[in-house]
């Protein structure tokens, strides 16, 4: 069937839109400048493919001409204040997850146009065959930016540190490893003087850098305190500091979504791929899916329990059980196992508001001899 696309326009407020009937299903390719969308109705018949800017009229005059409509569209950069914008607006809108939509990502002849029209089709078919997924609020996405953003700013230390001692190390003054905190100072004080101009900008940056990450630390506990108490009950668990701690809170939002607590491992992407064909059925590497930092806060947290370091209790024994030999490869898989199942125990904290009670395998009793 031939179609011709237009361009929606943002209609002035005096000259109203033709209203259309509800039962329509829309599918929205989102873009930076522009969006392209695909209007099916209740037939299943194109009656609008379209051009629309990256502008809230021009999302609004599109739901007025479809009222209560239903709307699919990718998760992505905008798709968090687009699908809160458009249920505001009275649609009914599903997200999404990209890393399903093969029939999209994977096609042959794939743009804008036909990811609009694929988006729509499977909407109206069966909403299910979308994986959609739900985003938090304003402000939990507004706060969980502020934790990524100081992860970028420690990652940019990181970067500046590891120059500078190459830097130095390259001049013959190799520098001590202290912490990321006080580099910058020690620095100063071991290399000698006629050194120091040629790393003194970098240093300058790593003491403007690290102001930074503390004042953006402070602020996050603060609001941890403040706005989400449940993340005090979650460092109850060692090696699970503030901030992992709000970051998970952040990421579920809601513990009662999971109707099985196992379910939080597959969520976060430490539970490993699954290959299944005929007589073979492969175990392969962990999915990696969901978000990256709350995953590497989770692993960092399993580093410290299995570390010399973690006290006592089942998440340590349950690691060190599957250490076995100690290689490297059993290692790493005993972090990721621990990693899961700290995210299943803190779901479990959460969801049934009890306190962390570490347990551990008694010992054996000696025998005391009376003497």
């Amino acid at each position: 069937m031939k179609t011709n696309i237009t361009t929606v326009t943002v209609v002035p407020t005096s000259t109203p839109a033709a209203v259309i009937p509800g039962g329509f299903t829309l599918g929205l390719d989102l873009g930076d400048r522009a969006h392209h969308v695909c209007v099916l109705d209740p037939a299943g018949q194109i009656v609008r493919e379209a051009a629309l800017p990256n502008t809230r009229p021009a999302l609004k005059q599109l739901l007025a001409e479809f009222p209560r409509a239903t709307v699919a569209l990718e998760a992505g950069t905008h798709s968090p204040w687009i699908s809160r914008y458009l249920t505001e607006l009275g649609a009914t809108v599903l997200v999404a997850n990209p890393r399903k939509l093969h029939a999209i990502s994977r096609s042959e002849r794939k743009c804008d146009r036909r990811d609009a029209q694929m988006l729509a089709r499977l909407a109206r078919v069966d909403p299910a065959l979308l994986h959609p997924i739900a985003h938090g609020s304003a402000q939990a996405q507004h706060d969980l930016l502020g934790l990524k953003l100081r992860d970028a700013l420690v990652r940019t230390r990181v970067n500046l540190i590891n120059t500078v001692r190459f830097t130095l190390k390259s001049l013959g003054h190799p520098v001590r490893n202290p912490s990321s905190e006080s580099f910058h100072k020690t620095v100063r004080v071991d290399i000698p003087a006629d050194c120091l101009p040629v790393v003194e900008p970098l240093l300058t940056v790593l003491t403007q850098v690290t102001e930074q990450i503390k004042a953006m630390e402070r602020d996050l506990l603060q609001r941890s305190r403040k706005d989400y108490p449940a993340t005090q009950r979650l460092q109850q668990v060692t090696g699970v500091g503030p901030l992992t701690a709000l970051a998970f809170v952040l990421k579920i939002g809601d513990p009662q979504r999971f109707s099985r607590g196992r379910d939080v491992g597959a969520y976060l992407g430490l539970c490993p791929r699954r290959d299944q064909s005929g007589g073979t059925d492969k175990q392969l590497r962990i999915s990696k899916c969901g978000d990256g930092l709350l995953r590497r806060l989770l692993v960092s947290a399993a580093h410290y329990v299995l570390g010399p370091f973690g006290p006592p209790c089942a998440l340590r024994e349950h690691g060190q059980r599957l250490t076995g030999a100690g290689s490297a490869r059993e290692k790493k898989r005993a972090v990721v196992a621990v990693a899961r199942k700290l995210a299943v125990l803190l779901l479990s904290l959460w969801k049934h508001g009890t306190d962390y009670e570490p347990r551990v395998t008694a010992s054996p009793a000696r025998v005391m001899v009376p003497a």
